[in-house]
């Protein structure tokens, strides 16, 4: 049964339960601001290096034979996932939550109900610019800061379990939702 505008509205049970969290983190580190929406999110790039290190460690596992191939595949998947969480600087699993006037990103401890403690960045929203694009089975949240032009580029799975997708609405809105789904269907140029 769809949501209602109203139940929209209405965190769930588990998104209150990160939004909490995060607050608490927030708080910890004697930041005085109010959560409002929070996602899990990956370094980009996870997804793919996932898939590419598996199919590497498959056809080295099937050269052993048997079971090698399993093997070798999900040592492959796990050594991409390592290899790509290392180049981009940031840890495998992180929640980012918004309030109003700021975005900040912690290092998951645990889950994603737990509160986190590694502050990795914060944001002013009023010196950022949001961009989502779609993937296949994924979505790319672009945070750029106008001054310095930095920027930090965030995976977000498109199960509903993780919350990114709420973030990301919050952050960009409907249309960049819409417009980022579309690009992901269209068809690719060469």
């Amino acid at each position: 049964m769809p949501r209602t505008d109203e139940a929209r509205s209405l965190p769930r049970m588990a998104e209150k339960d990160m939004i909490a969290a995060v607050q608490a983190a927030v708080a910890d580190h004697g930041i005085d601001d109010t959560i409002v929406e929070v996602g899990q999110f990956e370094p980009r790039g996870m997804v793919g290096s996932m898939f590419a290190g598996g199919l590497i460690g498959n056809e080295v596992g099937d050269a052993v034979g048997g079971v090698g191939g399993a093997i070798g595949g999900a040592v492959g998947s796990l050594g991409g996932i390592a290899a790509s969480s290392k180049a981009q600087g940031l840890p495998t699993n992180m929640l980012v939550g918004a309030s109003a006037s700021t975005v900040y990103g912690f290092k998951m401890s645990g889950g994603r109900r737990k509160e986190p403690h590694d502050l990795l960045f914060h944001m002013p929203r009023a010196d950022l610019d949001v961009k989502v694009h779609g993937r296949v089975n994924v979505r790319i949240l672009e945070l750029i800061d106008e001054k310095t032009g930095s920027r930090i580029e965030l995976e977000g799975s498109r199960l509903p379990i993780t919350h990114a997708h709420d973030l990301m609405r919050y952050l960009a809105g409907d249309d960049a939702i819409a417009d980022a789904d579309a690009d992901a269907q269209s068809p690719r140029d060469g």
